[in-house]
């Protein structure tokens, strides 16, 4: 007997996730993310992040692409770019809030 197993929508998409945090290092919020960063790595070390200096070349364009105006900002995107979820403020989100869409 074969049988078919077949991923939801959802499932699928929650396999080929990541997350991009978008920042100034010459910031004063700088020192805040990377300490987010760097400890979000000791905690969850089989996820990953996505870490963009908007003061790149490479930076300006996922900047533009994304839409983003404030920094720090981070946002949750599906494997094939689309925008699941933003954090865009002072105050970063809970590390259990991105360990979800970063997980691998």
């Amino acid at each position: 007997m074969l049988t078919r197993y077949t991923l939801s929508t959802k499932a699928y998409i929650m396999m080929f996730m990541k997350v991009l945090i978008f920042y100034r290092p010459d910031s004063e919020h700088a020192r805040m993310v990377e300490e987010f960063i760097h400890e979000f790595g000791r905690l969850h070390p089989d996820s990953e992040l996505t870490v963009v200096d908007v003061d790149t070349v490479d930076g300006i364009g996922k900047t533009q692409v994304y839409d983003v105006m404030k920094f720090p900002t981070l946002i949750a995107t599906s494997n094939d770019g689309r925008e699941l979820q933003r954090w865009s403020n002072d105050v970063l989100p809970l590390m259990s809030e991105i360990a979800y869409y970063a997980n691998l």
